[in-house]
């Protein structure tokens, strides 16, 4: 499902990432962990075709087994909105937007048919216990509600993987364990794979694999 080889980064003149690699089964749930400053969210970037590795023969990526070096910029797009989904620390919800219009928005983009994306978008949010406040704004909606909503956003589009970073970091202890609850309950239904970037140790804990990065390299 992931496929990584050789992947380093450097931002003036420092390497962020040095040589890393990594291979994540489908449906799997891998979390990254290690100290600020250590190239977690570099990484997620690469992986999730945000960013780029430096150039180099021996470096390599494949998701779903297509090896993205091999694609154009707007085929990249393109399967970035099909096939990845994404949660950060901070929702990125638009504030003008419902919740259900901030939902829809990848598939508006596809180019999805407002009618059935609306339909799909409001099953989602039942899904997550959200269908209540689908007319409401952002401002009008508690952190762990905007979170849900971030989250029913990042599956709209059905992707195989999901990229979340530091997902729980701005909620209440109660906000986040629910959250983290929920990416088992959507990687049990959608057989979906997820890579977390967190620095909480009970989220970290849970996943399947523990992976820890320091100074741009794996340690064990």
């Amino acid at each position: 499902m992931i496929s990584a080889k050789n992947i380093s980064k450097t931002y003036d003149n420092k390497k962020v990432l040095d040589n890393v690699s990594i291979e994540i089964k489908k449906g799997e749930i891998v979390s990254i962990v290690g100290p600020s400053g250590a190239g977690k969210t570099t990484l997620l970037h690469v992986l999730s075709t945000l960013d780029f590795a430096d150039k180099n023969d021996k470096s390599a990526l494949f998701l779903n087994e297509i090896r993205i070096a091999d694609l154009k910029q707007k085929e990249i797009s393109k399967f970035r909105n099909s096939q990845i989904g994404f949660i950060f620390q901070f929702h990125e919800l638009l504030p003008e937007f419902t919740a259900l219009e901030n939902v829809c928005i990848p598939g508006m983009i596809r180019g999805d048919k407002p009618k059935e994306l609306e339909s799909r978008a409001e099953k989602l949010l039942k899904t997550l216990d959200l269908v209540h406040i689908k007319n409401q704004k952002p401002s009008e909606l508690s952190g762990g509600e905007q979170q849900r909503v971030a989250v029913a956003r990042a599956l709209i589009n059905e992707p195989s993987i999901l990229f979340a970073d530091e997902p729980s970091g701005n909620l209440d202890s109660k906000s986040a364990d629910n959250l983290h609850q929920l990416f088992f309950d959507i990687r049990d239904r959608l057989k979906i794979t997820i890579v977390i970037v967190t620095h909480n140790k009970k989220l970290a804990d849970m996943a399947d694999r523990k992976l820890s990065l320091v100074d741009g390299k794996w340690v064990k």
